[in-house]
């Protein structure tokens, strides 16, 4: 199953001739989770080919404006387009209310129902089955959260030869197998998919840090993922003006990366100041070889894990 991150802003308070405002969509087969929603953000998405009907979950990490601001025009493009599919938005208490204003003072007409999820604690706020998303409060200014996207972890791969042997005819029961479940012959003899199949496949793991300075328990909440996308606004050299924002510098966040043993590190949230992000990417590949600075429009593809782990 294919799984892409597009990165749709990349900067952090006020856009640039080339950054845009926070925004990146994980994009799961035929389904849609955005990360913030900056400015906008339909324009980006119209320039990234991504489609307005699609089955879409929003999560917003925090209530600043450049994070939330490309909500309202996002919900009236999609109304205008006639979308019917309801919409799913998550986000820290107060996204309600936000919401609610925009309906009382801005005159559009919804065309699609909007479940709004606010999040007063820590843990799994979003699960679908297949996928799970976790939140834990980052250390910004305001109350602000970091997000995963966990796949859960799938069977092992089937083999056909082993299913013959043990007298499995081809067809529905090799399905159920595959699937996980065990499976009665005609001569009641019971196959166990542990029989036929190896060692289960670990899902696959984004984390997403949104505005945050580092913090002790982020380390484990990113631990093993396969992306970490993390605020990297300054370099080293403010880590002072860093602190004071509620921020990480490029170096901090290659620091957690390397203590999370993430497979691959991608900042974000650059500040305007950094026409040229060289500086930036010096400082994190230093600390963390695998480091990318995020440009708009990126798109980075997340292959299956071939690991296996034992059941």
């Amino acid at each position: 199953m294919s799984l892409h991150v597009i990165f749709l802003g990349t900067g952090g308070s006020v856009p640039t001739l080339k950054r845009s405002l926070p925004a990146l969509v994980v994009q799961r087969e035929g389904e849609l989770l955005m990360f913030d929603c900056g400015e906008g953000i339909q324009r980006q998405m119209v320039k990234a080919g991504i489609g307005f009907h699609k089955k879409m979950k929003i999560f917003v990490t925090h209530l600043h404006g450049d994070h939330v601001l490309g909500l309202p025009g996002l919900l009236q493009t999609m109304a205008l387009l006639d979308r019917s599919r309801k919409l799913d938005v998550y986000g820290p208490v107060g996204i309600k209310r936000f919401l609610e204003c925009i309906k009382e003072t801005v005159q559009f007409v919804l065309t699609f129902p909007v479940e709004i999820h606010e999040i007063d604690e820590e843990g799994t706020v979003c699960d679908e089955g297949e996928y799970a998303v976790e939140a834990v409060w980052a250390n910004h200014v305001i109350p602000s959260l970091a997000y995963s996207f966990v796949e859960k972890s799938r069977p092992g791969r089937f083999y056909p030869e082993r299913a013959k042997a043990l007298g499995v005819p081809e067809g529905p029961l090799w399905s159920k197998l595959q699937s996980g479940k065990a499976v009665m012959l005609p001569d009641g003899a019971v196959v166990k998919p542990e029989q036929v199949l190896g060692k289960a496949r670990a899902g696959r793991k984004i984390v997403y840090s949104g505005d945050t300075r580092p913090f002790k328990s982020f380390v484990k909440f990113a631990s093993g993922a396969d992306l970490l996308v993390h605020d990297g606004t300054f370099d080293d050299e403010l880590a002072e003006r860093a602190k004071e924002d509620g921020h990480s510098t490029a170096g901090q966040a290659a620091e957690t990366a390397k203590k999370a043993r993430v497979k691959r590190l991608v900042l974000m949230h650059i500040s305007a100041r950094y026409g040229d992000t060289s500086k930036l990417l010096e400082q994190a590949r230093k600390v963390f070889e695998k480091t990318e600075v995020a440009e708009d429009f990126m798109k980075i593809e997340i292959p299956l894990a071939e690991s296996c782990f034992a059941l």
